[in-house]
């Protein structure tokens, strides 16, 4: 969240900057509050001085009169702090919902606009194939190559669930693997991370547990949701703690699976593994110094470039426009992959699909989560956080069978997977059949 004094300094430029995202706050409201809250607290502690004041004076020797006059007094004041707490709580949860609301401000650079088709392309890297016969989408390929299951997924989960089957299975490993070793190359230290967590946790980090346009799905009765990325778990890994400086940065990367309910997540594209309930992902996730977090989120941005480029997939990174950039971030870049599988009337031989995304969030999460470092003036200060897709295998798997397809409906592995893989190429059913 932001600093409410801070939105009281700035209410001009944060009631553009919600505008800007296309977002409703009530940032007036925010400091109406705050006021309130500073009036409460200097109206109880003035009676908490007094309550002190009367209480020294009964340790006095006191007649009966006077005696009883105190003990009066004191019930009063009594009654009034409780009055005066009671107050302070109500206005503090008030404070507390409303300045929630209230989104991160974004970077001076970042594009304005509504859509995400009025993201900014800063970088492209890779020609998209020209194909000499009729490519397939990736649901098509999945069902041929016998590596992934709608149907069934449908019948035993529901919608949005599936089978990966076959080489397919080895195919995610394989990615894993290979984000994880060039994540290790980097310095990150490497988490499995809990598939749980805790719904004050989900809200630190910016999720919302509740309500009918949540993302995450919670287990009743129990305080806890499903998490919907690694991001959650490690960023909530130091929640409550002080960090010495000279730790940070702190670079983090997690392995979980991911679910999402992906509430009004329908459309053209969002079908086969584009767009699922559970899917597995390696997580980015950084500490770090104020002064630091954007050279840090380039180097984000760089290794998710590297990493597809690894892959020899054609991509382009966007700078994401305001009203397209969740509230926690400052900025964000997306990369996006060149998927065949898009192909329409207006791009005619497919389009761009995400497949990660980086995010400074500065400290927003982390006066959520209260995180802090110990400065070298003894003061402790919020830190920056920043996260990152590495890997989110069932979009990368997506963009491999798209683009390695070939005349005969296999498809081939790339060149960077094969070690992982053990198989350097994935043939349809009945070629495999046949061989067999």
């Amino acid at each position: 969240m932001l600093d409410y004094r801070f939105i009281k300094e700035h209410l001009d430029e944060v009631k553009k900057n919600i505008s800007d995202r296309n977002m409703v706050a009530d940032a007036d409201l925010v400091v109406k509050l705050f006021d309130e809250r500073t009036a409460l607290t200097t109206k109880l502690q003035a009676l908490q001085q007094k309550r002190n004041e009367n209480a020294a004076s009964m340790k006095q020797k006191l007649d009966a009169e006077t005696r009883a006059k105190y003990i009066e007094e004191g019930k009063k004041i009594k009654e009034d702090v409780a009055a005066a707490e009671k107050e302070l709580a109500e206005v503090e949860e008030k404070l507390d919902a409303t300045g929630r609301q209230i989104p991160n401000m974004h970077h001076p650079d970042t594009p304005i606009g509504k859509l995400d088709t009025e993201n900014l392309e800063v970088k492209k890297v890779g020609t998209p194939r020209k194909f000499d016969f009729q490519p397939k989408d990736h649901v098509t390929l999945g069902e041929e190559l016998d590596i992934l299951d709608f149907d069934r997924g449908t019948k035993v989960s529901g919608p949005k669930f599936y089978y990966l089957k076959n080489e397919a299975v080895f195919l995610e490993q394989a990615l894993i693997m290979y984000a994880l070793n060039i994540l290790r190359k980097h310095g990150f230290t490497q988490f499995i991370t809990p598939d749980v967590a805790k719904q004050e946790i989900l809200q630190g980090i910016g999720f919302n547990p509740r309500g009918n346009e949540s993302n995450v799905y919670c287990i009743e009765d129990e305080g806890t949701c499903l998490v919907a990325t690694a991001e959650i778990t490690l960023g909530g890994y130091h929640s409550g703690e002080i960090l010495e400086k000279s730790a940070l940065p702190l670079f983090y990367c997690g392995l979980s699976h991911c679910f999402r309910r992906e509430a009004g997540g329908a459309g053209q594209f969002s079908k086969g593994l584009y767009r699922v309930h559970q899917f597995d992902k390696v997580e980015m996730f950084v500490y770090s110094l104020p002064e630091e977090s954007d050279k840090i989120h380039e180097k984000l941005r760089l290794i998710e470039e590297e990493i597809f480029t690894g892959l020899g997939l054609p991509f382009h990174v966007v700078d994401t426009c305001t009203g397209d950039l969740g509230a926690p971030a400052y900025r964000k870049w997306d990369l996006e992959a060149w998927m065949p599988g898009r192909a329409n009337e207006a791009h005619p031989d497919g389009d761009y699909g995400e497949v990660t995304s980086t995010s400074n969030c500065t400290d927003y999460q982390a006066r959520r989560l209260n995180v802090k470092y110990r400065d070298d003036d003894g003061k402790n200060k919020y830190v920056h956080m920043l996260n990152g897709t590495a890997i989110a295998v069932g979009r990368a798997m997506l963009a491999i069978l798209e683009n390695y397809q070939n005349a005969d409906g296999s498809v081939t592995i790339p060149e960077v997977l094969v070690p992982y893989c053990g198989f350097d190429k994935i043939l349809p059913k009945n070629k495999k059949q046949s061989n067999q």
